[in-house]
């Protein structure tokens, strides 16, 4: 089984007229200004899932600041959700810093999704406050044995739009704040797998925390798959695209050139996935 952890799909009216949220939402226009970022809905994702041999996949809007926005947003995935429960799973996405992140999060578990994601700190980093503000969602989905996934990026290196000002402490302080939560980093969680090489601490705090590796051919070197699977572990890594920005071929290249064994590059294309959702493996 493949399962693409990390894809966005919209809503029609937010694809038709992109431009109408530019003013309120300042991380959307500096990721989604530019015409040639590509925006899809959940019909255009199956095709694509269709061509490129993926079977179920890991869908999520974008993490709005407007409430209105957000529950339609979320509204939309439930429905895409429904409508194709043998191909999409969902997850809840909003500001994880509005005052009804909580009671968001309680709706859309009980309205089919699987978690929350992809929560992110666009502006602002991840702050002792931000973590004070998200600790309500993480204690629904602690209680509800849901995945939370959080946008994290390389803090040294090159500038791209989406790019947020966390560091590596600051990622850390997750899984230190939310040990027992089922987290999963996007983005190779920044490069944070690497510190898993230290012998005190590091790996225990780990324990729950998975890496996605959405927009890795754009970030790191080929090498980071087999890096990664010795340093942090196979299990640990969850293959995801940020479909629409790259599609499933550009990965399946990368890890199907590596030294990885069939079978742990079954792993990473899904069988680690289903694992963590529990569902059965063909």
């Amino acid at each position: 089984m493949i399962i693409d952890f990390h894809t966005h799909i919209f809503p029609p009216e937010i694809r038709q007229d992109r431009s109408a949220c530019f003013t309120s939402e300042e991380a959307f226009y500096r990721l989604y200004s530019d015409p040639k970022a590509c925006m899809i809905g959940a019909r255009e994702l199956i095709d694509t899932m269709d061509e490129e041999g993926v079977d179920r996949s890991v869908v999520f809007g974008f993490p709005w600041k407007e409430a209105d926005r957000f529950r339609r947003q979320n509204d939309y995935i439930m429905e895409a959700v429904a409508a194709h429960p043998d191909r999409l799973i969902g997850l809840a996405c909003f500001d994880a810093d509005h005052p009804s992140a909580a009671a968001e999060t309680q709706r859309c578990l009980a309205g089919g999704l699987s978690g929350v994601g992809e929560l992110a700190y666009y502006e602002s980093g991840i702050t002792e406050d931000n973590l004070e503000r998200l600790a309500p969602v993480m204690e629904l989905c602690r209680e509800k044995n849901a995945v939370v996934l959080i946008h994290t990026n390389e803090p040294v290196g090159h500038l791209y739009p989406g790019k947020s000002p966390n560091t590596l402490s600051q990622i850390y302080s997750l899984p230190q704040r939310f040990p027992e939560n089922r987290l999963v980093l996007a983005h190779w969680g920044g490069g944070l797998f690497f510190y898993a090489l230290l012998k005190k601490e590091v790996r225990e705090t780990l324990r729950n925390v998975y890496f996605d590796t959405a927009a890795s051919p754009f970030l790191y070197d080929p090498s980071v798959w087999e890096m990664a699977a010795r340093i942090v572990g196979i299990d640990k890594i969850l293959f995801g695209t940020d479909y629409p920005l790259l599609k499933p071929a550009r990965y399946f290249r990368e890890i199907d050139a590596s030294a990885l064994s069939q079978e742990d590059r079954a792993r990473i294309k899904g069988d680690n996935a289903a694992a963590l959702l529990g569902l059965t493996v063909a």
